[in-house]
């Protein structure tokens, strides 16, 4: 192998290329964050222009491999990746950190939409940390996101912050909002978790927005499985 395109702007992207010597390793990002935090080696920054112009850009590069390391709602990108990479014959890999769990006590109430989240919290003040590309299904709360909405929505008010987050300061935020529930999407990770712990804590209501499916393509839930994989090291599930 010589040329793998990582599909990234996550941690686990970002890991993916710095553990990856003595191969190219160019990280694409879609560009909806004005200032992303970038991966060590080649980085291009936008969309392909679909399936044909990711299938294009594959043989012009000569792309050996793909791994799909974008958020876990990213699922457009991830259904033309995997139709592209069929057409190219390209092998593809799906590397999405695993979702959140409860624990006992936890009031967790899953949706399958923002749009449905936004219906479910009408009334209460909410503390949105679904992005700030749907933010405009919600009439009020208190919404953080790492770049401002465009155009802002009326009634929401805006915290500009970027993770990762500690359960303390999520306490006090949720405490100095008067926050009655919190809605995010079931992104997973580390980085983003102390808001449940902070929920938890303060037994406050947690609404859920379930993942988008997937393709039925060889996926791993960790950087070092995505390294085996590429490695030979062992399949993938």
């Amino acid at each position: 192998m010589r040329t793998l395109l990582v599909l990234g702007g996550t941690g686990e992207g970002r890991a993916l290329a710095a553990a990856l010597t003595g191969l190219r390793v160019v990280s694409s990002l879609a560009g909806r964050v004005a200032a992303p935090r970038l991966p060590v080696g080649e980085v291009r920054i936008g969309g392909f222009g679909g399936v044909p112009g990711l299938l294009a850009y594959l043989r012009r590069e000569a792309v050996d491999a793909v791994v799909d390391a974008t958020h876990p709602f990213a699922g457009r990108i991830t259904a033309n990746a995997f139709a592209a990479t069929r057409e190219a014959g390209v092998p593809f890999l799906l590397l999405r950190r695993p979702g959140w769990t409860p624990v006992p006590g936890d009031d967790w109430h899953w949706v399958d939409s923002v749009r449905e989240a936004a219906a479910a919290v009408a009334g209460r003040r909410a503390f949105i940390t679904t992005g700030r590309q749907e933010l405009a299904a919600f009439a009020s709360g208190v919404a953080r996101t790492v770049d401002p909405p465009d155009p802002p929505v009326p009634g929401v008010q805006v915290l500009l912050d970027r993770g990762p987050y500690t359960v303390d300061g999520e306490l006090e935020l949720l405490r100095a909002h008067g926050i009655e529930v919190v809605v995010t999407k079931d992104s997973g990770g580390a980085m983003t978790a102390a808001k449940l712990a902070a929920a938890r804590h303060l037994g406050l209501p947690v609404v859920l927005v379930r993942r988008p499916p997937v393709p039925d393509a060889p996926s791993v839930g960790t950087v070092g499985e995505a390294v085996a994989w590429l490695t030979g090291g062992s399949g993938a599930g």
